[in-house]
Order: C-alpha cells, then structure tokens, then sequence
C-alpha cells in the first residue's frame, strides 16, 4: 500500500500527532505539511519522510493568527495537486482534507469537524472584539461552504470514536467508520501514590483546566490532608491558548498547583505513574488519548460527563463519571480516602486499555478502510 499522509501542521504532541506518527511509522508513508517543528513534536517524526509544501498567501500575515493560519492552510490544501504516486492520501486535522478537491483516493480520518467552526463557535465567539467577530463570521462561513462541496467528493472517511461519528453526521450529512486509535501499554507503568493529582492535556479553553482547578481548590478546603495538583500539557502558539494559560496561573495562586508545560514524552509517563489519580474536564470530548494514557498507567479518572468519555470512562469501575466542580471534588476526597479502592479502579482500568486499545487492533481496521478506496477507484 502506497501511503501519504496529509497534515497541517506538527508543531505539538497531542493524540492526533501521536496516530499520525503511528501510521506513518506503519506504512513508511511520506507526510506532506505546511508547518514543522522538530523540537516541539514527538521527535521520532525526524526518522520519517517529512515533507515541506504550500505557498506563502499574500496579506494572510497581516491577519490575526488564528484567521491567518485558517487562510494559510485552506488555500494550499485546496490548490494542492499532489504528483508522486501513491494508493491512498490520508488526510487527517482540518482542512487537510481539502486535498480532495485536486486529487482522487482520500480517506480522511477525521480527529473531529474543526470545532471553532462548528459546535464551539458560539463560544469562541463570544471572547472577540467586534472587528474580529466580523472577520471570524466571514472565514467561517467560507470555510463551511467549501468544506460542503470537497467532503461529499471524499472516498471514505474515517473517525477516532462514537463522538465524532456524531458530528460528522452533524455537520457534513456523511457516515464514517470509528475505528479508535491505539496506545502502547507497555510503555506505562504504575509507580505508586505520591500524593498529586494529574490533569494531563493541551492547554486549551476547551479542556477546562479552570474548571479542575475549581474542584482542586475545594478539595483542599474539605480535606485534611495535603495533595498536589499538577497540570501538563502542549501550549501552541495561539494567543487565545497564551491568555488562557495565564488565567490557569492566576486561579492557581495560593495553591499547591504546579503547571508544566511541552514535557517529554519520559517526562509525562513519570507523572503518570506517580499520580494518585488523573482529572479531565474536557468540552464534549472527541476521543482523549490521554484517557488510554491514564488507563494504561493503572489511575483511576475523574472525568466531567459529557463526549466519548462516556464511554471511556466505566462508573464506578475504572474511575468516576462527574457533572459538577462540586462532584468532582467529592470523588477526589473519596479516591484519597479509601486507597483501595484507587487501587482497583487503578488496576481495573489497565485491563480495560490491554483489551481493547491495541494498535494491533486499529491497524486491522485502518488496512481494511484503506483497501475500500484503493477498491472503490480500480472499480471505477
């Protein structure tokens, strides 16, 4: 199988990164982006074939970030015509998938329909100045256009859960086929209780770091004994993400709160495996494969209930299910007192991630998704 993958951008180590490496790894596929940076991703991407492409689009830099990198990105995918030869393109994070509208076999493996577009665009909405709602309004509106016309051309598209399955119905009237990503148990370890909980994720408005920080604070009102709070994740170079990480610093103050920011993939197993337990309050989540992480490293999740947690999430069994600050508190009092049962929580969710979260498991999947658009052009 002749391979390329097809990506924005790898400047971060998040979960989207992580199945790209994988798949690249798998199938020695070349990987075609506009941006690069070896020091900030997962640095086995410098042992693959990566590749540089696009052109610079006159004013985009005079715009905000966010807009300017949204025109960036669109404008090359859509122009892009790609010359070597190959089976299958596999686009991944939006609007990668654009590469459709030039070139044939494309099976899009969709992490999620670009929320800020979308189901989180009331919301970002709401935190801009009225000249950049305007221009905001006028991109988004584009970028849905377009999106409708290329992604009904798309072979076959492919998605990390349940969740986005949702809202590629949703927002693109296309089925798709969940296949979930994988995690590398082995590599996890679990190394006791050293008295902090772990929030493990990009920091992002949408991954509510705030909202774990709430429930932190009134932990430690409650509870007599002393735990830490430790936050880890990739921070981009979005001003929005900039201002959000400086809001966390302030809500933080006068606690034992500590924020670490673009760790090591070593860096972030050790706190992993010492953690009491792991915290997650992400904003109707896609998939989380920091949730596998967790599972992998034998911690029992509090998470807020809402997205593929749900599903990720056993109640009572790998970890705790929670619809308020409040409750999420309670549960980490319950998890400090009871050690036992942050044990076999803590056990139960390993089992949990060895059954069924195998990249051996995903590969089957993604071979045989592979296979139908190779078919589905010969048929033609």
């Amino acid at each position: 199988m002749k391979l390329i993958v097809v990506q924005p951008y790898l400047n971060l180590k998040g979960g989207a990164e992580r199945v790209m490496l994988k798949i690249a790894q798998h199938y020695g596929a070349p990987i075609f982006l506009l941006e690069y940076n070896p020091k900030t991703t997962f640095g086995e991407f410098k042992d693959l074939d990566v590749r540089i492409v696009g052109k610079k689009v006159p004013l985009s830099e005079r715009l905000p970030y966010r807009a300017s990198q949204g025109l960036r990105y669109g404008y090359n995918f859509y122009n892009l015509k790609i010359s070597d030869d190959y089976d299958v393109l596999n686009a991944h994070i939006s609007p990668s998938e654009w590469v459709r509208h030039r070139n044939e076999r494309v099976l899009w493996y969709c992490h999620t329909p670009p929320r800020e577009v979308y189901d989180l665009y009331d919301v970002r909405m709401r935190h801009r100045s009225y000249r950049d709602k305007l221009l905001y309004s006028t991109m988004a509106k584009t970028y849905r256009f377009i999106s409708g016309r290329v992604v009904k051309n798309i072979e076959l598209i492919a998605t990390n859960s349940v969740n986005t399955r949702q809202r590629i119905k949703k927002y693109y009237a296309r089925d798709s086929t969940v296949i979930n990503p994988g995690i590398d148990f082995d590599e996890y370890e679990n190394a006791g209780d050293d008295r902090y909980f772990l929030c493990p994720s990009r920091i992002s408005p949408n991954k509510g770091q705030d909202f774990v920080i709430d429930a932190y604070r009134r932990f430690c009102a409650r509870s007599k004994k002393a735990y830490g709070l430790v936050l880890a994740g990739t921070l981009s170079k979005d001003p929005e993400h900039a201002a959000y990480l400086a809001k966390l610093k302030s809500a933080a103050k006068g606690l034992n709160v500590r924020i670490k920011e673009n760790l090591s993939d070593n860096e972030m197993k050790r706190l992993y495996a010492s953690a009491t337990a792991v915290l997650l309050a992400p904003q109707n989540e896609d998939f989380g494969l920091v949730y596998l992480e967790a599972m992998s490293s034998s911690k029992p999740i509090i998470s807020i209930n809402e997205g593929e947690p749900l599903r990720l999430v056993q109640e009572g069994k790998t970890g705790f299910l929670v619809d308020s600050v409040q409750k999420m508190a309670e549960r980490m009092r319950a998890l400090v007192e009871d050690k036992n049962l942050a044990e076999s929580m803590g056990r139960a969710a390993r089992r949990e991630a060895v059954s069924k979260y195998s990249w051996g498991a995903f590969f089957r999947k993604f071979d045989s998704a592979l296979a139908r658009v190779k078919k589905q052009q010969q048929s033609l």
